[in-house]
């Protein structure tokens, strides 16, 4: 039997919602360290409401989330859905992936010789370090995913979180995508949550899946997930509620 690995994230019958809605009810599952963990389900089912709660960008409506590592010392990192910077304002590779390390800094604090040493390492670990200075604006969809990536990782966490890390990228960039995810699983003993509806370039390298529909969250191997619900149970549609 496996040994089981020390518990990174605990959920105890977790709600998360909107006042006077409640999106998932009764969640109670752990991420354990250095696991790769997907979560699926139907379009609305509450993924990405799920993702945002166990990062505390969602209230906590009932029950309780316990980290095993501090969060304001080693923040974790977070690729969302869609990023919000404007392609207008000329911000470089390099500069956007400077911005992970903020978290770090002091108020008042300006990213020095550490932080910039940082940043450029994380644009090698995703294979960028010789676009750092082209604009953000310029780069193509895999690229600026690989960039948002780097940014993340920048932070140094323990934790990394990726909200449709390939949505929206063409099939070379999705498949260069999930191979660094893998590496960087691999090499770093990294902790990976992500939301993804592309079952198919996900299945080899995850190793347990959290499906979450019908207002529920329930975790188990990706063999056993998978054979229980199929492929088919992805494309069902909900009312937008992630």
């Amino acid at each position: 039997m496996p040994k089981t690995k020390a518990a990174a994230i605990t959920l105890q019958g977790v709600a998360l919602g909107y006042p006077g809605h409640r999106v998932l009810a009764g969640v109670s599952l752990t991420v354990e360290r250095g696991e790769f963990v997907a979560l699926l389900g139907p379009n609305g089912a509450g993924k990405t409401t799920l993702m945002r709660g166990i990062l505390g960008l969602h209230p906590v409506l009932a029950g309780r989330i316990e980290y095993s590592f501090d969060r304001l010392a080693s923040p974790p990192g977070y690729v969302p859905q869609r990023d919000a910077l404007d392609p207008i304002f000329p911000l470089s590779a390099f500069e956007v992936v400077l911005m992970g390390t903020y978290g770090k800094l002091g108020p008042f604090s300006r990213a020095g010789r550490v932080e910039r040493e940082r940043a450029r390492e994380a644009l090698a670990q995703v294979g960028l370090l010789d676009l750092a200075r082209r604009p953000f604006w310029a780069m193509s969809g895999g690229q600026k995913q690989r960039v948002l990536i780097a940014r993340a990782l920048a932070a140094e966490p323990e934790v990394l979180f990726l909200d449709e890390p390939t949505a929206g990228v063409d099939a070379e960039a999705e498949a260069t995508i999930t191979t660094l995810l893998a590496r960087l699983h691999r090499e770093r003993d990294l902790t990976v949550v992500l939301v993804s509806h592309h079952l198919g370039a996900i299945r080899a390298v995850v190793q347990s899946i959290v499906w979450v529909d019908e207002g529920r969250a329930v975790k188990g191997s990706t063999e056993d997930m998978l054979l229980e619900h199929g492929p088919a149970s992805l494309f069902r549609s909900r009312a937008e509620v992630a």
